[in-house]
């Protein structure tokens, strides 16, 4: 059993291994054109062989971080209703539902984002942003199409929520009732328990299912692909179209016909993965702080 585990777990790594060798074998190539210019300029042109990377990354990091600032809270809120506020009776059933938004596929989200989602902001929502902030430059003249950074965000903020929110659920479940019993029996409102207690007690685990979240919307790649207008521009509007890196590879890669180009895009899915494993690496150190930290407070009682 030992054997066969242990084998079972090193071909986990050397799988790892591998994928990171050819993609970076396969991106060589334009790592020795372009340079760090890559990831600096926004040219995109197969005739002239000139490929940045900068509108890619500029889409995929506007995308996540606004979905995040929106799910924190709203995940937060919910972690809150279900642990703390909420009837026995509902919480199975919300908490079921809840996690069940997060195993509808993505190109399921995206065909109701284009179908539902889009044309409800097009004709409502993008024209009153512009018509009532648009002197704010980020509310500049919306999409007609309802495609943009602005769709591809609330999308991407449905498919983060659940995943935060179960994580945030289950961290202020591990709680100890001795801490919440205390506060409330030294006269704190439930409100102030949970800001003095709860909080400041999960306070590293959150931001390790926040950070998790954001790893899961920078890899998302089908509902943002048909969602996002894929116009290869910065744009500082965010009811315009824009681009990420998962799309332009999922879009690009099979009409690749130039090994240069080719290379390009292995470059682009080479900076998404290490961007990936930087944020779930910090993310797993944040959640082994707490666990660490949990368990000294449990000795500590």
């Amino acid at each position: 059993m030992q054997l066969i585990t242990g084998v079972a777990a090193l071909g986990a790594v050397v799988l790892v291994c591998l994928i990171v060798y050819r993609v970076f074998k396969d991106a060589w190539p334009a790592m020795q054109e372009f340079g760090l210019g890559f990831i600096t300029t926004n040219a995109w042109s197969v005739v002239t062989n000139e490929f940045g990377a900068a509108a890619f990354i500029f889409g995929t990091l506007f995308t996540s971080i606004s979905a995040l600032i929106v799910a924190a809270p709203v995940s937060i809120a919910i972690g809150l209703f279900l642990s703390e506020l909420a009837p026995n009776r509902v919480r199975g059933p919300i908490g079921m539902l809840v996690e069940l938004l997060a195993a509808i596929p993505s190109v399921v989200l995206g065909l109701w984002g284009i179908l539902v989602l889009g044309p409800f902001l097009a004709q409502h929502l993008e024209p009153w942003l512009h018509d009532h902030l648009g002197f704010i430059p980020i509310f500049g003249p919306p999409s007609p199409t309802g495609t943009g950074l602005f769709t591809a965000g609330l999308i991407l903020t449905i498919m983060v929520v659940p995943i935060v929110a179960s994580i945030c659920r289950e961290l202020f479940l591990q709680v100890p009732d001795e801490l919440e019993e205390g506060a409330l029996a030294l006269g704190s409102t439930r409100w102030e328990m949970v800001r003095g207690v709860i909080l400041p007690a999960t306070r590293t685990g959150i931001a390790a299912a926040i950070i998790l979240g954001l790893g899961r919307a920078l890899g998302e790649t089908m509902a943002v692909t048909m969602l996002i207008g894929n116009r290869h521009d910065i744009s500082f509007s965010v009811l315009q179209p824009a681009y990420t890196m998962a799309a332009a590879i999922a879009n690009e890669f099979s009409e690749a016909t130039t090994s240069l180009y080719l290379s390009a895009l292995f470059e682009v899915g080479l900076i998404l993965f290490v961007v990936t494993v930087v944020v779930n690496a910090v993310a797993r150190w944040l959640i082994w702080r707490v666990a660490r930290g949990t368990a000294v407070g449990s000795r500590a009682l």
